[in-house]
This record gives C-alpha cells, sequence and structure tokens, in this order.
C-alpha cells in the first residue's frame, strides 16, 4: 500500500515555502515580497518606474500603484510575522499626493524601516527616499529636486498657483522632517537653472545626497539589509533625531516670483 506521509509533508513544505512560482508572481502582481531568516522576516517593497495615483499610468509605463502599497504597509506595520520593512526605490516620479501619502505611511511605521535609492529618486521620490527610519544610496544613484508642476488643464488664476506652493512646501517640510536637509538648501536647488537643459531643477549624485543630509549613508543590498536586521535585533527603530530646519517653514509663494509678481516653477 502506497504511503502517503511523504507526500503529505512535501506539500505542507511546499506551502509553508511558497513555490517559486508563486512566489514570482507576487512580485509581479504586488512589487513586494516577504523573506525570512534567523534574524527575522523582511518585507521588501519595491517603488519602480512611475508612482500611479489617482489615474492609470499608460500600458507601455511602469508603474507603482499607490492602491497596493497602501494595504501592503498596513499589513506589515500590522503583521506578527514581519519584523521590518525594506523600501527599494528606483522611480522617475509621478502623482505628487498618491507619492506623498505612501511616504507619510512609511514614516508613520512604528517598525524598523530602511530605504535604498537604486538607480534613481527622482521627483516625489525624494521624499519616499528619506520615509525610513534609515537611508541608503548607491553611488551610481541620482535624484532631481524640482518645484511642483501639474498636467492638463489649467486655470490661470492666483488661486492654482497658490495651490501648488502650498503642495510644494508640504513637500519640502516632509523632506526636512524626515532628513538632516536644510528647507532653504533644497529649495535654492529646486530652482536653478543651469543644471537641465528643458526644465529647472537641480541632479544630484549620492554623495551629493550624503553631503546635504539628504541620505543618511552610501551603501548597498548588503549594507541596507544590515542595518535593518541590526533595527530588528535592538527591539526598536534607531530613528534620527528631528530636523531643527522643521521648524523652517516654506516661503516659496513669496520667493518664486517673477518680475510682475507671477508666480513660477509650480508644476510637479
Amino acid at each position: 500500500m502506497p504511503n502517503n506521509n511523504n507526500n503529505e509533508d512535501d506539500d505542507s513544505r511546499r506551502e509553508s515555502e511558497g513555490a517559486p512560482e508563486e512566489k514570482s508572481r507576487d512580485i509581479l502582481s504586488s512589487g513586494s515580497i516577504t523573506t525570512h531568516s534567523s534574524d527575522g522576516s523582511i518585507h521588501a517593497l519595491i517603488v519602480a518606474g512611475q508612482i500611479e495615483g489617482h489615474f492609470t499610468a499608460s500600458p507601455q509605463a511602469k508603474s507603482t500603484k499607490y492602491e497596493q502599497c497602501i494595504p501592503t504597509l498596513f499589513a506589515v506595520e500590522e503583521s506578527e510575522e514581519i519584523d521590518g520593512l525594506l523600501i527599494l526605490i528606483n522611480t522617475i516620479g509621478g502623482d505628487v499626493e498618491a507619492g506623498l501619502a505612501i511616504a507619510e505611511l512609511i514614516a508613520g511605521m512604528k517598525k524598523p524601516t530602511v530605504s535604498l535609492v537604486l538607480g534613481g529618486g527622482h521627483s516625489i521620490g525624494v521624499p519616499l527616499a528619506v520615509s525610513g527610519k534609515k537611508s541608503f544610496i548607491v553611488p551610481s544613484a541620482t535624484m532631481t529636486l524640482h518645484p511642483v508642476r501639474m498636467n492638463g488643464l489649467v486655470i490661470g488664476v492666483p488661486q492654482t498657483f497658490s495651490s501648488l506652493d502650498k503642495m510644494q512646501d508640504r513637500i519640502i517640510d516632509f523632506i526636512v522632517r524626515n532628513s538632516k536637509a536644510s528647507g532653504s538648501e533644497i529649495r535654492k536647488l529646486m530652482l536653478k537653472t543651469d543644471q537641465m537643459t528643458t526644465d529647472i531643477g537641480t541632479v544630484i549624485d549620492g554623495e551629493e545626497a550624503v553631503k546635504m543630509g539628504l541620505i543618511d549613508r552610501i551603501g548597498g543590498l548588503g549594507d541596507a539589509i544590515d542595518a535593518l536586521k541590526e533595527m530588528i535585533a535592538s527591539g526598536k527603530p534607531d530613528e534620527i533625531p528631528q530636523n531643527n530646519n522643521s521648524s523652517e517653514k516654506s516661503t516659496a509663494g513669496s520667493e518664486n516670483k517673477g518680475e510682475n509678481g507671477e508666480n513660477i516653477g509650480k508644476k510637479s
């Protein structure tokens, strides 16, 4: 008579470990994966391509969907089986409100969180890059700081520009609260006109991001994982002290004026 015990053991092992095909599908569908080791369980959230918000990105564009990220972050924070979160970032930016919402969720988590900027953390990817308790960037990565901009129909009234100014202020304030960067330096870099041929703003590399206090350290995947495991082992996140520059409020509405009093550089 055939012995079914071995088959049952194999089935249970596959269920507990997860078949490779199922893991691949999970990564493609949710942009995230959970790994387990003796040092703890780490959930990796991949932020890649364009951050998709209230409107669907074109089928040709790689995108990170915020309606998937939000429940994922909630589940990670509440899960007793996950000890820490690693955010892997390679994004061109995207929807400002969606990106800032994801960044606020990560910054508000009590579990250990570490971010790693790989190819690029551009535009609204900057708040995401600083949202972790610790942040890393590889030497070859770049980050773009530029003013908020808007697509589609824009009504040419002062209220429109005031709204964009306030949104830019909120982004800068978030970056200042969650990094060691100066708000005045961020605004200065956002408005530079000698860096890009078709836009205003500044592109900085990994070393420059660390030097200005935007990112904590230069490092790769192993460094980010080691830092996260150290935070998990310590039992509490090694939080970055609140930056005194957070009291510095944005004056973009008064600084970004043209000769005729018109606001400039208000698109993100």
